[in-house]
C-alpha cells in the first residue's frame, strides 16, 4: 500500500527505513522523500513509526538527554561569522 503518492513510497519501504534506524518522519523523507512534496502522508509515517524500537528514543525514555551539536563544530560556525 502507498503511504506516499506524491514519490511512490510504500509502507513497506517506510518500515524498512525504520527497521534500518530512521526514526522520525524527517529521517523517512531524508531516506526516500516521504513527506516532502504535499506532505498529507506525514501523520500516517508518524502512525507507522509509532513507539517502535528506536534506539534514541529508547534512551531518551531512560532518562539519557538528547545530544546537542558539538562545540567543535559550534565554534567554527563562529569563527567562519567572524572572518566574513
Amino acid at each position: 500500500m502507498y503511504v506516499c503518492s506524491c514519490f511512490g513510497v510504500t509502507e513497506k519501504q517506510v518500515k524498512e527505513h525504520a527497521s534500518a534506524g530512521a526514526c522520525t518522519p524527517r529521517q523517512i523523507a531524508s531516506a526516500c522523500k516521504a513527506g516532502t512534496d504535499c506532505g498529507s502522508c506525514v501523520r500516517r509515517i508518524q502512525a507507522i513509526l509509532g513507539r517502535g524500537n528506536c534506539p534514541r528514543r529508547e534512551l531518551l525514555d531512560q532518562g539519557v538527554p538528547a545530544l546537542t551539536a558539538e562545540p567543535a563544530v559550534v565554534g567554527e560556525v563562529a569563527q567562519l561569522g567572524e572572518a566574513a
